[in-house]
């Protein structure tokens, strides 16, 4: 901390009188990307430090969660790139498949034509159209929030790079058999017309209806069994009736017959004890093997045949409403309608044959959306290409359990490995148009159905039992028939499976390239936990499978944003916070300083418009300093070291030391909340109420010893304050810092304060803690007693006598604050008159009771004051006493809460101990 500046200073130029966030904006956002602020260099000193972005989609616009994901990889960014380190901040976007597909799709609709009218390839070209001309809004608008990223670096998930790193990989893993094509039961977007992963299906919780049909026996003998089910509609597809080997009311029926409702077709009774618990219902429990994931498995179990019912729309198929043997007249009913209009219909037809027992209208159950157009989810039976998960999730869970991969905070890291010991294969083959297309080949004469995918058709058209040949190329020959036409799947890659090669693809691989063995493994991985598993946990597996080593070594887990009240912002509910008007409203840095304040682990983020304007505050308040110390800087200066100069000078040095070291090891932390709460603290209370009042008479001087250490020791601290600010709000900073002495180009290249040892000053520490509750206390009495502006005598006790030279170090101080005049008293050694005696930490202040004072307008003053502060403590212990607020309430919460007690504890003593004064004075 030594000061950077010659012995005579003088202020780069002054700054404006209003602070106006937009123009420092504007101009210092051009200025850094013109001088290649960001710009990362693979040969140059330093350790290596790298983050590459969570590409945003195309589609995208910044909305709150993008703001505050960015914001915490920017301050971490900043913050290495001034500790020296060589810093990658790599950006970049992803295609997002389905989402830029529906947004072409619905400009092609009002030119009143389709995707299918235009044919594959002139629907790409249309697409990438699109991109070139809308799909890098985003990116304007992440600069505008101050991102600090190489933006020389761009990448996209479908540029040629990536796009070669996305084959190569998907070659490797069909050769090492982790990818195969099959016929499997997925999730199916009727809307959107393709398959979704497990974690694309976003589950809601619904009330609905349980319909309880009976399934006669085969024979005519007997009474059946009573079947519950949500889709009635499914029916059928139904291709048994499973019961409980060791139920006693039904394991004699096993290897019997039922005949299907509304069909001419009869179907088993088998026993299964995984699909069946005998405590649930009737004990029995229909299978339909190609509309429910569990009865997939159970099918598979017993060699059960599938009837899939549906077409990819969602509507009931009349060719299988046939093979299913449904009665004629109804099948030609229901062929063609969509399901929710079918199942009234099925429901209607088992009414009126008696056939339905009983219907549970308010029967809880779970319904899965597509996660994009939020149409209900279809469970559907169709070819597709799948990740065998299993030998990739093992690697992927040691590497967090042998803490090669941290996760942050450290309670998620549980949640992540239970997910992975339950993971399912992933299907990562899309019936789309815009992505990477598979690189997978039939033989047309092998397979002539696959010529249909020239005319459009999907990857149904082409049977399970077609042999693809996988390469990057058409192969030259078929291995079976020597023929050489080949058609290419029409499938797309899930967007996923791209984004799960971004840390080592963006870098080069497979090439060995310079940037690739500078800054892989990346350093710092910041996300939300909405896609730890969509994203996170795939990184990791294929990380580790192509390069041998994590992809990054830390993971940090971001809370939600949601409103003020706690709600998860929705348009429907009128609650978004737009960041970008925010932005305009309140200035970027005060957005910035707010989303990284509340960023507490573990804790989502009400996110209030008045902290928001709270910090734009606060902006104002370093520039108003800023102002008030370029008028001052001019002149002389003293030059040795902080030791040698006056008190207020020493004790602000030595506090800026602590708050340096603390906030440092709070970024090591990720305690982006704590690191912001001490820098607010410093700067507003501190440095501005504190230090620049203590120095204000020195600077009015003229050129004394006092006035040049002030000048000296101010242009040092503020320049420091702006450099361990600069991370949180680089626009303020870079603004002041330029208008200070200074050299260099850009605070950005500054180098980022550390803590020195030999700048701790505990004596000037507790020297201002003495002078701090000595001026609150007067300042308190002051209030009580009405004194206004008018000058107080005052006497301090002190029962230490180390306190009691301190105070007199001092003395000087206390009484420019507290206007008045000061005697630091020996014990009990009280002079006469009448006085109000506040005790404060080891010592008590007495303010002497002039003739003026209405002493019973002061009592019902300090009842007024015991009332309000009453009224908060009461508060503040039920919320301390409820076992909700202890089991729901950070750490950082509940200690916040308990200091507050102990302050409001401490100001009703005072309250109290002055009115039974003035009580005793008043009678």
């Amino acid at each position: 901390m030594t000061a950077p500046f010659s012995v005579r200073f003088m202020a780069s130029r002054q700054l404006e009188k209003i602070y106006e966030p937009r123009a420092v904006e504007a101009r210092w956002g051009r200025y850094w990307i013109e001088r290649n602020c960001f710009a990362a260099d693979a040969g140059a000193p330093g350790p290596p430090y790298c983050i590459v972005i969570p590409p945003p989609n195309v589609t995208g616009s910044l909305h709150i969660g993008h703001a505050l994901n960015t914001t915490l990889q920017d301050i971490l960014i900043r913050w290495h790139r001034m500790r020296g380190h060589n810093t990658l901040w790599l950006p970049g976007t992803d295609h997002a498949g389905i989402a830029t597909q529906n947004v072409v799709e619905r400009r092609l609709l009002t030119e009143q034509t389709s995707r299918e009218t235009l044919g594959r390839d002139a629907f790409i070209e249309r697409v990438w159209a699109w991109k070139q001309q809308s799909g890098d809004t985003i990116l304007g608008q992440l600069k505008q929030l101050g991102a600090s990223c190489d933006w020389s670096r761009l990448r996209f998930t479908m540029d040629d790079g990536l796009s070669a790193a996305v084959r190569d990989v998907f070659i490797r893993l069909h050769r090492d058999g982790l990818i195969y094509r099959g016929e499997r039961l997925i999730n199916w977007c009727p809307r959107c017309l393709t398959a979704l992963s497990d974690i694309e299906v976003e589950h809601e919780s619904v009330t609905g209806a349980l319909y309880h049909i009976r399934y006669p026996p085969a024979d005519g003998a007997g009474d059946g069994l009573v079947i519950a089910t949500t889709r009635p509609e499914t029916l059928f597809g139904d291709a048994a009736v499973a019961v409980h080997p060791d139920d006693p009311r039904h394991h004699r029926r096993i290897g019997h017959s039922l005949q299907l409702p509304l069909t001419e077709r009869t179907i088993p009774i088998v026993g299964d004890a995984v699909l069946v618990n005998r405590e649930f219902g009737t004990g029995a429990v229909k299978i339909t093997p190609a509309h429910d994931f569990n009865d997939f498995e159970a099918g598979e179990r017993h060699r059960l045949p599938r009837r899939s019912l549906l077409t990819p729309e969602g509507h009931l198929n009349a060719d299988a409403l046939r093979d299913a043997a449904v009665e004629t007249a109804l099948r030609d009913t229901l062929a063609g309608l969509p399901v929710a209009k079918a199942r009234p219909l099925v429901v209607d037809e088992l009414q009126r044959r008696e056939l339905l027992t009983h219907v549970d209208k308010k029967h809880a159950m779970t319904l899965g959306h597509c996660y994009r157009c939020k149409t209900v989810v279809e469970p559907f039976l169709s070819p597709q290409w799948f990740v065998r998960v299993q030998p990739l999730a093992g690697p992927a869970m040691a590497a967090v359990e042998q803490g090669h991969i941290r996760i942050v905070p450290e309670g998620w890291t549980n949640n992540y490995l239970g997910w992975m010991r339950d993971l399912k294969d992933w299907c990562i083959s899309r019936q789309i148009w815009w992505g990477h297309r598979i690189p997978a080949w039939y033989c047309t004469a092998c397979h002539p159905e696959a010529r249909e995918t020239l005319n459009g058709a999907g990857s149904g058209a082409i049977p399970t039992r077609a042999v693809p040949m996988v390469s990057a190329t058409p192969p030259r020959a078929c291995p079976t028939c020597q023929g050489d036409q080949f058609v290419q799947d029409p499938d797309v890659l899930d967007t996923w499976f791209s984004s799960a090669l971004w840390p080592f693809s963006t870098l080069g691989w497979p090439d060995d390239t310079k940037d690739f063995q500078t800054w892989y493994p990346t350093s710092a991985l910041v996300t939300g936990l909405d896609i730890l598993f969509f994203w996170v946990a795939r990184m990791i597996m294929l990380g580790l499978k192509f390069t041998g080593k994590p992809p990054f070594r830390d993971v940090y887990i971001h809370a939600l944003v949601r409103d003020a009240e706690g709600r998860k912002m929705s348009k429907s509910k009128g609650n978004v916070v737009d960041p970008l008007t925010k932005m305009s409203e309140y200035g970027t840095d005060a957005l910035r300083f707010t989303l990284a304040s509340m960023a507490s682990p573990g804790r989502d983020i009400r996110l209030a418009e008045e902290r928001i304007a709270g910090y734009r505050n606060f902006a104002n308040k370093i520039w108003n300093a800023a102002r008030f110390i370029l008028m001052h800087a001019d002149g002389p200066a003293h030059t040795g070291p902080p030791a040698d100069r006056p008190f207020p000078d020493q004790w602000i040095v030595s506090r800026l030391n602590r708050v340096t070291g603390a906030v440092n090891g709070c970024l090591r932390a990720y305690r982006f909340d704590q690191a912001a709460d001490r820098l607010y603290h410093c700067i507003w209370h501190e440095y501005c109420d504190w230090y620049l009042e203590l120095v204000k008479p020195s600077l009015q001087e003229g050129d004394t010893a006092d006035a040049r250490a002030a000048r000296a020791t101010l242009l040092h601290t503020f320049d420091h304050l702006q450099r361990l600010l600069h991370p949180f709000m680089p626009f303020v900073t870079e603004e002041i810092w330029q208008a200070m002495p200074h050299r260099g180009d850009s605070i950005v290249r500054q180098p980022f304060p550390e803590a020195t040892p030999s700048h701790d000053n505990a004596g000037a520490e507790q020297a201002f803690d003495l002078l701090e509750q000595c001026v609150t206390t007067i300042r308190h009495g002051r209030a009580l007693l009405d004194y206004g502006t008018a000058a107080v005598t005052v006497h301090i006790e002190a029962a230490d006598p180390d306190d009691a030279a301190r105070l007199l170090d001092v003395q000087r101080h206390i009484e420019r604050l507290g206007r008045g005049t000061v005697s630091v008293l020996a014990q009990r050694d009280w002079p006469a008159g009448r006085a109000l005696r506040l005790a404060v930490g080891r010592m008590t202040v007495g303010l002497t009771i002039e003739g003026g004072v209405d002493l019973n307008t002061a009592l019902a003053r300090i009842d007024k004051q015991t009332r309000a502060r009453q009224q908060d403590a009461d508060r503040l212990e039920r919320r301390l006493a409820s076992p909700d607020f202890a089991a729901k309430a950070s750490p950082d919460i509940v200690r916040e809460s308990r200091d507050r007690l102990a302050l409001l504890t401490a100001e009703l003593s005072r309250c109290a101990s002055s009115a039974r004064q003035l009580r005793d004075m008043v009678s």
